[in-house]
């Protein structure tokens, strides 16, 4: 398992268990994990916590995962932090629309935490 302690990762998902288990995955391998419901939640959130990676789920209610992957990528203190998106369809329209707001990757979910624990390896030490 790679060690990832200190690493400061934000999971924005509006289902409760889908945070839950990133939050366990995440946690058992040294992450600090924030949570955040949905987009506007996670706005708020990134700017007081200043994670070094986020997961954002692209079906969100008020305000979807592209959306919010692009405001994060828009501002300017933000935009170098890695946008991993979360989706249960895994088709290349959504993969090409998730690069279009510059996400760095795209996890179909249900994620393992093999996959969940590579993608912040991958991507927090790029950080």
């Amino acid at each position: 398992m790679p060690n990832l302690t200190g690493v400061k990762v934000m999971v924005i998902d509006d289902s409760n268990t889908i945070r839950r288990s990133a939050e366990i995955f995440l946690g058992q391998a040294g992450c600090e994990v924030i949570l955040a419901e949905d987009g506007f939640d996670a706005l708020a959130k990134i700017a007081d916590h200043h994670p070094d990676l986020i997961f954002v789920d692209v079906m969100m209610p008020r305000l979807d995962g592209y959306q919010t992957c692009a405001l994060i990528k828009k501002n300017p203190k933000f935009k170098a932090t890695p946008v991993i998106m979360l989706s249960s369809k895994d088709g290349l329209f959504d993969r090409a629309r998730g690069r279009m707001v510059g996400s760095d990757e795209y996890l179909t979910k249900p994620f393992t935490k093999d996959s969940l624990l590579a993608a912040v390896g991958a991507h927090a030490q790029a950080a």
